[in-house]
């Protein structure tokens, strides 16, 4: 690490010691720096700091984590979570019914249902619903309810019995945490009813994350590790975490050293 870098991050993490959070903008004026220069720091170094929706936070206080920025997750490390679908694609088979969660992890995985010839797409999701909608190879159904802007998604009380009615064959689940005693965990409660129906209704489940959600525990708990049959990770994802783990666990993907992450 050079020094300046060294310095610039240490700075930062006794600024938000305490707990709290820190905009982007804010920090690279406290450094004296670009917002740029506190990225490239981030990506580069490794930092008990975490940037989450425009913010610093200590990776250490998940629960002073704030609100959840779809545009801004879409931008962060999209090559790796290119791979990651194109991997969580190879379990689809022709005529399926999928369930395809919120979030900008999933997003690859719509460039991927071109491949086949016959498929129907479940979301509550707008721009998975979007995106798959342009498809003329794809059914779309869209569960609606009340928009909530921060993640482009719908929510609803009748979403659940909506999802029980619908044969799923597999359902893709994106997550904002994974603790080894914690389990499955969203930024927004209203995610919870349509992401627990699509694992009690799918035939199978898959859990997509990349490495820099596990250890991290968000508001909303959804489901235990061992309620999917498979997660797909990039290699070297907190072993720890899946010693208990009664499915398959797919880690063969190469890991940024900003991804490195424990239990």
């Amino acid at each position: 690490m050079n020094d300046r870098s060294a310095q610039r991050l240490a700075l930062l993490q006794e600024t938000l010691a305490g707990g709290g959070t820190l905009h982007l903008r804010d920090a690279a004026s406290l450094c004296g720096v670009s917002e740029m220069t506190i990225r490239r720091d981030l990506s580069t170094q490794p930092s008990a700091l975490a940037l989450l929706g425009g913010r610093l936070v200590m990776a250490s206080y998940p629960s002073s984590t704030p609100a959840y920025d779809l545009a801004e997750q879409q931008a962060n490390d999209y090559p790796l979570k290119h791979l990651l679908c194109k991997r969580a694609a190879s379990f689809i088979e022709e005529g399926d019914t999928l369930f395809i969660d919120c979030g900008s992890t999933l997003v690859p995985l719509l460039g991927q249902l071109g491949n086949f010839h016959e498929l129907t797409v479940v979301t509550y999701a707008l721009n998975v619903a979007t995106a798959v909608s342009a498809l003329p190879n794809v059914r779309l159904v869209l569960l609606g309810g009340l928009f909530y802007a921060s993640s482009q998604s719908f929510g609803s009380d009748d979403m659940r019995a909506a999802i029980e009615r619908i044969g799923i064959n597999k359902a893709f689940i994106s997550a904002a945490g994974v603790d080894c005693t914690r389990g499955v965990s969203c930024f927004h409660f209203h995610e919870v009813a349509p992401k627990q129906a699509a694992i009690a209704c799918a035939s199978q489940r898959l859990l997509v994350i990349d490495a820099s959600k596990i250890g991290m525990i968000r508001p909303a708990y959804f489901a235990s590790l061992n309620d999917f049959d498979i997660v797909v990770t990039n290699e070297g994802a907190a072993p720890a975490l899946f010693t208990h783990f009664t499915g398959r666990v797919l880690t063969h993907l190469p890991v940024p050293s900003s991804f490195e992450q424990s239990c």
